[in-house]
């Protein structure tokens, strides 16, 4: 198999790490396409939501890759006929996709719908067949090439979370994390919420640009979390939720954050583990003036929204952001 992975690969280099390293393995990560059918308008441009979410699907169809990894948020809120929108885009997809909820994924108090039962979640979006699977049904294991990619719901249920778009891994998930840890090499967790470390880039943002910044719904009590992460060694955490492409380290685990298909910078991460590490690809689904477009109407939506517009187009200035290299 034959797969670019030099200088002259696709997109942006947003990181050289050390680990994870292997086999070798590629990985699309398409994060927070709040797909939308029946609405228009925000920073997220909702009109555009879908065409940006195939357009990502439509490029990784050329890019051999292993597997189609998402953080969530795939719906603009759980609505039936958004689901059923994320369900055609995919239907030409010939790689495994694999995803966990987003906080917009699942129902919420308010939800002028019903959002479809999250066995649907689970039947069209987890793995058919994993390794293991969660006591919630939505958390996972899988093998992806070389890698074990570990699924994990943050993002609730029908039966917690539903007041608080916030997110919480819950002890018995914790208990069945370290479980599959202890018996896996070459671990990598995908999850929708933050760890702490890049959460707190939004306070340093928030003390130093913009104190209007208004507090996003972040992980409840993290740390034992982290704790289990750390002591599993876990190589890499691959995120979304903040919209944003950036990377930190909490307690030791390595965390990407990807950026959404959705607002600027409409990406999604192109991921390729090799013997000598990973490399981290930033890869655009809108050309320059979709990009600049996305910029200027985010930029301008809410004292929020420009300020992530600004951590983020920062963070594009200043990639790669980490070479371990």
């Amino acid at each position: 198999m034959s797969r670019p992975t030099g200088p002259g690969g696709p997109g942006t280099v947003l990181a050289r790490l050390a680990r994870p390293a292997g086999e070798h393995t590629r990985v699309a990560v398409v994060a927070d396409p709040h797909v939308a059918t029946r609405a228009e308008g925000t920073s997220k441009l909702f009109e555009r939501t879908r065409a940006h979410f195939e357009t990502a699907l439509g490029d990784i169809a050329d890019r051999d890759v292993d597997a189609v990894l998402s953080p969530g948020d795939l719906t603009k809120d759980g609505e039936p006929w958004n689901y059923e929108a994320v369900d055609e885009a995919l239907a030409d997809l010939d790689a495994p996709f694999h995803a966990v909820p987003g906080n917009h994924d699942v129902p919420k108090e308010g939800d002028d719908h019903d959002t479809p039962a999250l066995g649907r979640f689970v039947e069209r979006y987890t793995p058919e067949e994993p390794v293991a699977r969660g006591p919630d049904g939505l958390s996972y294991r899988v093998r992806v090439g070389d890698l074990s990619v570990i699924g994990l719901n943050s993002a609730g249920t029908a039966e917690r979370l539903t007041d608080s778009h916030e997110g919480h891994v819950e002890d018995d998930q914790r208990a069945w994390l370290a479980d599959q840890l202890a018996h896996t090499e070459t671990a990598i967790v995908l999850i929708h919420h933050n760890l702490p470390a890049v959460t707190a880039q939004l306070d340093v943002h928030r003390a130093a640009v913009e104190p209007d910044l208004a507090d996003i719904p972040a992980m409840r009590g993290p740390e034992p979390l982290v704790e289990t992460l750390a002591a599993g060694d876990v190589s890499l955490v691959l995120s979304g939720h903040y919209h944003l492409p950036t990377t930190d380290v909490s307690q030791g685990v390595r965390e990407i954050a990807a950026p959404t298909t959705c607002s600027f910078p409409q990406s999604y991460l192109l991921c390729d583990v090799t013997s000598e590490g990973t490399t981290v690809r930033l890869v655009p689904v809108a050309d320059s003036i979709g990009l600049e477009t996305a910029h200027a109407r985010r930029a301008a939506d809410s004292t929020t929204a420009r300020a992530l517009t600004g951590v983020a187009a920062a963070r594009l200035a200043a990639a790669p952001l980490v070479d371990e290299r």
